[in-house]
């Protein structure tokens, strides 16, 4: 799948949203939905204007699984990928196997590095997780789970519009 020019990156918050992605890596191409076994999707990672996003957190139970999407991206991208992201300033990359349709995959990913579990996500940031979600057909059960989370309301009038009204694109 990839090679020396591309990488394969496991999305699991709103970057599973194709089009808030490409918007960031033009080259993302989705691969395929995959589950990372073992871990439990959080939303306490502190981002920068006090809000929650999501994180992935091992636990005891292999039942237990983050769902996501594998999508493959230019090397070119990963420099906007890693600003996206957050990379050294609340966000370490790792590589991690998760399981896919056809088997193990190895991809790369973020885990939060600066975390509180009272933050909450704005409704604007769960919007675009579960439009994510919605688009690559997460089971029903896992888009519950989503749409469970609880949320605040950004004060930031014009980022609140223009990030719900991506999660809200046909």
């Amino acid at each position: 799948m990839s090679d020396a020019t591309t990488f394969l990156y496991f999305a699991y918050g709103s970057n599973m949203l194709t089009r808030r992605l490409r918007a960031r890596t033009p080259s993302a191409r989705v691969v395929e939905v995959a589950r990372l076994p073992g871990h439990a999707l959080r939303w306490h990672k502190v981002s920068r204007d006090g809000s929650g996003k999501c994180d992935i957190v091992a636990v005891d139970s292999a039942d237990e699984a983050v769902l996501g999407v594998v999508f493959e991206i230019a090397v070119a991208d990963q420099p906007e990928l890693d600003h996206a992201e957050g990379l050294g300033k609340g966000y370490a990359e790792l590589q991690i196997e998760v399981q896919g349709a056809r088997g193990p995959i190895l991809a790369r990913t973020y885990r939060a590095t600066n975390t509180d579990h009272l933050a909450l996500p704005y409704d604007w940031y769960k919007a675009l997780v579960l439009a994510g979600a919605r688009e690559h057909g997460l089971p029903e059960p896992y888009l519950r789970a989503i749409e469970a989370v609880r949320t605040k309301s950004d004060r930031d009038q014009a980022r609140h519009a223009t990030h719900l009204a991506l999660a809200l694109e046909a």
